[in-house]
């Protein structure tokens, strides 16, 4: 496996750890600041948002800059963010510092995933997105209970000062370990610029595709975002146990992105409706099956293992369908951000109307469904879409992923 993929998937966890961790600081952040819990929780929606929007904003404006100092430079402003947030006096500095902190996330991940392609023969594409993400599914395992430990001994800041020195690791490994070549900009992409990218949202497939990652990941989240009521309300858990049933799910999102990402590089269509086709089913049969404990340990487990298990063969096929387009990578995770706040959205919807604390689980499977659908249509009407072989000609559009590659991919 390259180096460079490993120095990717610790700049992937630092963000993941930035993400998550917040879930167990919020009562110390609200005591220490003053501020009302309502308050506190735009600590974690602003984060989203700024996610979704700084995905698309910054990775436009460096599309002319080569790619590994453009990762060199969104994880020096991920350590500037955190930074803020360990010393900020007041709680408008604390929310600025998770701003910044987020808005190199989703373009960390679309110009990150472009990298690690790179690295590979294209026939180990997904896996090496896998890698990456690897970083990511981890901090999801470890982000909250590692928050709240250093939280309760040190207190809320510590946690950030300790993210940002990993931040700190990050930049240096990215810079050191991720090779020139891997993060190049060819001519003729940089001479194409961002008008030849957006023409790449109006293919079909790159619009479906999308589709598909929003509805997908948004019923997963959707569910997700209420499974603590769930697990307490419902199968008769105490709230002292969500924390390891959130490491069983957590777990499950780090096995299906390794699993994903190599059943992807062997038929990935055919992955993306299997992984999608199981979370629905999984999210239907939690539902049914919420009042016992046993079948919700092996179900959250599940959800989390078919939930991620498409993440890898979304982002490549993509790319592919745009020609290799850093901004559609990043409107990919965007369009996963979209899908989460609309399926919390709905979700909660489906509580206020009275219908119990399992109906999250069924307008999620129906979500994944309607995804799935897509996914359906898209993959019948796109099977020209696929990673292409290795030395194919300038015509292609792909040739930029061959551009400079050494013939050895073992460094």
């Amino acid at each position: 496996m390259p180096v460079g993929l490993v120095a990717l998937a610790l700049g992937s966890f630092g963000i993941g750890l930035t993400e998550f961790v917040i879930a167990g600081l919020l009562p110390q952040v609200s005591r220490d600041l003053d501020i009302s819990e309502a308050a506190a929780g735009w600590l974690i929606s602003g984060y989203a948002l700024s996610v979704a929007i700084g995905a698309i904003l910054l990775t436009a404006a460096t599309t002319r800059i080569p790619r590994k100092a453009v990762l060199v430079g969104l994880v020096a402003l991920f350590v500037l963010g955190n930074l803020l947030s360990a010393v900020a006096p007041s709680y408008a500095v604390a929310l600025l510092g998770r701003v910044a902190a987020a808005l190199c996330h989703g373009s960390f991940f679309g110009i990150g995933s472009l990298v690690a392609r790179r690295m590979v023969p294209p026939s180990r594409a997904s896996r090496a997105v896998a890698v990456m993400f690897a970083g990511l599914t981890v901090a999801n395992v470890l982000g909250v209970p590692f928050g709240a430990l250093v939280g309760e001994r040190w207190g809320w800041r510590a946690t950030f000062w300790a993210i940002t020195g990993f931040g700190v690791l990050a930049v240096a490994a990215i810079a050191v370990w991720v090779p020139a070549w891997a993060g190049a900009v060819d001519e003729a992409h940089r001479a194409a610029g961002l008008r030849s990218q957006l023409r790449a949202f109006r293919s079909r497939q790159v619009c479906l595709t999308l589709a598909a990652t929003a509805l997908g990941y948004g019923g997963m989240f959707g569910a997700f975002s209420y499974i603590a009521y769930t697990f307490t309300e419902v199968t008769g858990f105490s709230s002292t146990d969500v924390a390891w049933l959130l490491v069983v799910y957590g777990s499950g999102l780090v096995i299906g992105n390794v699993v994903g990402g190599r059943a992807a590089d062997r038929d990935r269509d055919r992955t993306l409706i299997a992984s999608l086709a199981g979370l629905a089913a999984t999210l239907a049969a939690f539902g049914l099956l919420a009042d016992g404990r046993v079948a919700s340990v092996v179900l959250v487990f599940l959800m989390g293992v078919f939930g991620f298990a498409s993440v890898p063969g979304m982002i490549t096929r993509v790319t592919d369908a745009a020609g290799g387009a850093p901004l559609a990578a990043s409107a990919n995770v965007s369009a996963s951000n979209v899908g989460n706040a609309l399926g919390a959205w709905l979700g909660g919807l489906a509580i206020s109307a009275g219908l119990g604390y399992t109906a999250p689980l069924y307008v999620g499977a129906a979500v994944v469904a309607l995804g799935l659908a897509v996914m359906v249509v898209t993959a019948r009407t796109g099977r020209a879409v696929s990673p292409p072989p290795a030395g194919r000609d300038q015509a292609s559009g792909y040739a930029w992923l061959d551009q400079e590659r050494p013939h050895s991919t073992s460094q």
